[in-house]
């Protein structure tokens, strides 16, 4: 099979890295190579892979060996079910852009061959998609974006700069970035499939996944696992394999149609 390089972007706060890491054991558990890599300078994305563990980032590695003293073991953990983890890592804070740990990142692993598996899951922060945080869509790394977000207009806003983020860089020669759907990690609020649903409609996409709140994440998280491991016959596990299958299957990349604000706003009045 083709390796499939796809990145979930979303506001802060929405649920992306428990999403991308029970999607990546929900992949692995078809026997499929997952390379997992988090794109966020709080280094978390892959913590439930690695039972709490949080990895060393590259960046901090790069500081404290200098990049020509890496070898792979350094910069690539096996996780849960083998999955393979890397954490981007950023500046130390208050200094420089964390956008450049990413672009720095995949140019480490691309010179060690580690760029490789069946599927690349990037864990990216998505509140700011310019610089090295757009680095995955930008030159060419994610080809499969996929919205990470909530019925909340400010989740919905993130989104929708996304798209607009989405829309332009797939313009460029390098890039072949494309909208793949939305995911909805479910907030619990009034008619929130139906406007997610509406609102993937609108942008030119589909909803791809609802994923219901439930207290059983919480749970998995302080067992230190995702819900795949630690309750695979539960719904919400389920539902996970459901949007591992529908990952596998999709064939719909599309270019995004992003909305005007006061529209957007138009679109979240409707569904109170």
């Amino acid at each position: 099979m083709v390796m499939k390089q796809i990145a979930l972007y979303g506001k802060g706060g929405i649920g992306k890295s428990t999403t991308s890491a029970n999607l990546s054991a929900a992949l692995s558990s078809q026997g499929l190579d997952i390379l997992q890599i988090g794109c966020d300078p709080k280094r978390d994305s892959t913590r439930m892979l690695m039972h709490g563990k949080l990895i060393p980032t590259v960046m901090d590695l790069v500081r404290e060996k200098g990049e020509s003293a890496l070898v792979l073991s350094d910069i690539v953990h096996t996780g849960f079910n083998g999955i393979r983890c890397v954490e981007a890592g950023g500046p130390e804070p208050g200094v420089g852009c964390a956008g450049r740990g990413i672009i720095a990142t995949f140019q480490i692993l691309e010179k060690r061959d580690a760029l490789s598996g069946d599927i690349i899951v990037y864990d990216v922060l998505g509140d700011v998609v310019c610089g090295g945080f757009a680095m995955p869509m930008r030159e060419g790394y994610a080809h499969e974006i996929y919205l990470v977000t909530s019925g909340e207009l400010m989740s919905l806003y993130a989104a929708n700069n996304i798209c607009k983020a989405i829309q332009r860089l797939s313009a460029r020669p390098r890039s072949k970035c494309r909208l793949a759907g939305l995911i909805c990690n479910s907030k619990n609020e009034p008619r929130e499939e139906e406007l997610v649903t509406e609102f993937a409609r609108r942008v030119n996409s589909t909803l791809v996944q609802y994923i219901p709140r439930d207290r059983i994440v919480r749970m998995a998280e302080l067992d230190k696992k995702t819900v795949i491991e630690y309750d695979p016959g539960s719904a919400q596990a389920e539902c996970y394999r459901s949007l591992a299958k529908r990952v596998m299957e999709n064939t719909r990349l599309t270019i995004p149609t992003p909305l005007e604000y006061d529209d957007l706003e138009a679109l979240a009045c409707e569904f109170i």
